[in-house]
């Protein structure tokens, strides 16, 4: 098979997913898994072939980005349990300053939102939320949204989150985390500036009942949360592992030599700057005991779990697409200019909005779209760390559009904040396709400049 028949196999495919994912509700490492052997028989494969395909895709990508996912996520939760990510609030908080609390809470969530998931973040600093919104006088719904879009920025875009790191190795850039990070904290820039700005037109007008009678006390609030850690062992471990990967990739870059060079390029590999996150992480533990050490990092395991296995189904999946002749007909599309230029990331980003808005996952939209983008680079001639880097923010920029009732960072944000769903529909909905477009726009505006 080959053609347009065959691009029609690879389609439905897709829909399948989709289908399987949002309306049987048939979990998104099955639906892929699916997906990967009805493609490649429907294709006509050799059926020897179809499996060697899928061991491959499934295990190449556990073998190159596997304990990268499994290390962000235990350093996440650890600053998640051990009140860093609280102690990282009040510190960009005193920065800041308490006269522009919208502003502070959209600084707190992207930072917090670096290592921890985006709902765990919106539920650890709701009581902050809500509290510095009744010591400013502010309207609760700005704060929340301020706080939501700011999570949601850099937890599609900024690695170690898993989202993005999946969508790096399935796409073959997980070499490139350095430049993947920078280029994601400058594209998040925006996409948070648009958040903050709907927060101040939008949020200001919501009425959320029962929000004059709250009782939160900021510095009540502050004490509840008990003894906090210092602010550079807070800080540290997401800071370690970006500057080493950062100065890695530099050596790279420069193309310094020598031991102490070689040094820096092992401890600036993704899996060992991570390890030392985790180092650095177990200084936030009150103590050594089963609790923090076998069941903080268990828990962190079981988080884990489930982007591992969606991202291997996600590597299967493609690497069946790969085996099939349909690169021979991308590439006559690649050779006339149909898919050249940064208009080339509209699909990615279609394909993530499409499977985000479907099913509601925006880790399990960027795992997908990724595993299905990595043939269609090949044969497209994208390659390198700067277009591969603004390719993973296309699909993250996807990934974005939209939150709704589907998805469970959606029920979070509106339940934490007193919302009504229509009221969550106009801020939350709304502030994420905004979030998603802007994106969009500055990686495209990035291809064009530099690319």
């Amino acid at each position: 098979m080959e053609g347009f028949s065959l691009l029609l196999v690879i389609l439905l495919g897709v829909l399948f997913v989709i289908f399987a994912t949002a309306k049987l509700k048939i979990h998104p490492f099955l639906s892929l898994l699916f997906a990967a052997f009805g493609t490649g028989i429907l294709a006509g494969l050799p059926l020897a072939d179809i499996v060697t395909a899928v061991n491959t895709g499934f295990g190449g990508l556990m073998g190159s980005i596997g304990l990268v996912i499994v290390f962000g996520t235990i350093i996440g939760v650890i600053l998640e349990k051990s009140g860093a990510a609280l102690r990282m609030a009040e510190v960009v908080l005193r920065l800041v300053g308490e006269k522009r609390p919208q502003l502070a809470m959209s600084l707190i969530g992207s930072i917090v939102s670096i290592p921890v998931f985006c709902d765990s973040g919106y539920v650890i600093l709701s009581s902050l939320k809500k509290a510095l919104a009744k010591r400013a006088k502010v309207a609760v719904a700005s704060m929340a949204i301020a706080l939501s879009t700011g999570l949601f920025a850099t937890h599609t875009l900024v690695p170690p989150t898993p989202g993005p790191i999946a969508a790096a190795g399935n796409i073959g850039a997980e070499n490139y985390l350095g430049l993947i990070i920078l280029i994601g904290i400058i594209v998040a820039i925006p996409a948070v500036t648009v958040g903050y700005i709907w927060a101040m037109k939008v949020g200001t007008k919501i009425k959320v009942e029962g929000e004059d009678d709250l009782q939160y006390d900021y510095d009540e609030v502050i004490k509840g949360f008990g003894e906090m850690p210092s602010t550079w062992k807070s800080f540290a471990p997401i800071l370690v592992p970006i500057l080493l990967i950062g100065f890695a990739s530099l050596v790279t870059f420069i193309g310094w030599e020598g031991f102490i060079f070689d040094v820096f390029l092992f401890l600036g590999s993704p899996v060992v700057a991570l390890l030392a996150g985790i180092f650095f992480a177990f200084a936030l533990l009150p103590k050594f005991d089963e609790e923090t050490l076998s069941g903080w990092v268990g828990e962190a395991l079981k988080d884990a779990a489930p982007i591992l296995l969606i991202t291997g189904a996600g590597g299967a999946f493609g690497s069946v697409i790969k085996a099939t002749p349909v690169g021979d007909f991308i590439q006559g599309f690649a050779n006339s200019g149909l898919l050249s230029g940064a208009f080339f990331l509209l699909i990615p980003f279609l394909i993530a909005a499409a499977l985000k808005t479907a099913q509601g996952s925006s880790t399990t939209a960027l795992v997908i779209t990724s595993s299905l983008m990595a043939p269609l680079l090949t044969q497209a001639d994208i390659s390198g760390a700067l277009p591969l880097a603004l390719v993973v923010m296309a699909i993250g920029a996807g990934a974005m559009v939209v939150s709704h009732v589907n998805d469970s960072y959606f029920w979070v944000v509106k339940e934490f904040s007193g919302m009504t769903v229509v009221d969550a529909y106009k801020a939350q909905t709304m502030a994420t396709l905004l979030q998603g477009i802007v994106a969009l726009v500055t990686t495209m505006v990035l291809w064009m400049l530099f690319v």
